[in-house]
């Protein structure tokens, strides 16, 4: 049976605005964390086979730990393109958010893939927003 995770209506309200910013589903999990995921159509074969797999295809952002002045740990991640890595990290970093991570996950991808994560101490619809902003040229 799942635990039930008590949390404000302030909260959910602010996990709901969270996740219609970004344009993906939101869910509040236990700690409280506001989880919000979204689906892009990002083309791309593995070992070459088409893949559609969440696990290339989704997004995935976050907040928790959401202080007295409205700030919060903020936590996105994407799959991009490699010819797309420069572009998102420059987007992000002019916006003041630091990138933490960029990796690959597969081998013998086509395109290749590369994964970034990125992080801030925001509130979290102006960090919702300004990923909007970075992340809208990859459709």
């Amino acid at each position: 049976m799942a635990k039930q995770v008590k949390v404000s209506p302030q909260f959910k309200r602010l996990c709901n605005q969270f996740g219609k910013i970004l344009g993906g589903k939101s869910e509040v999990d236990e700690g409280p964390v506001c989880f919000v995921t979204r689906m892009t159509n990002l083309p791309a074969t593995i070992l070459g086979r088409r893949t559609r797999s969440p696990l290339v295809q989704m997004q995935m952002f976050s907040f928790e730990s959401l202080d007295k002045s409205g700030r919060a740990l903020c936590l996105g991640e994407t799959a991009v393109h490699q010819n797309q890595v420069n572009r998102l990290l420059s987007n992000l970093r002019k916006r003041g958010i630091k990138v933490t991570a960029l990796h690959n996950h597969w081998l013998k991808e086509n395109p290749r893939l590369m994964y970034m994560h990125w992080e801030a101490i925001e509130k979290p619809v102006v960090f919702a927003r300004k990923t909007k902003e970075s992340i809208a040229f990859l459709g």
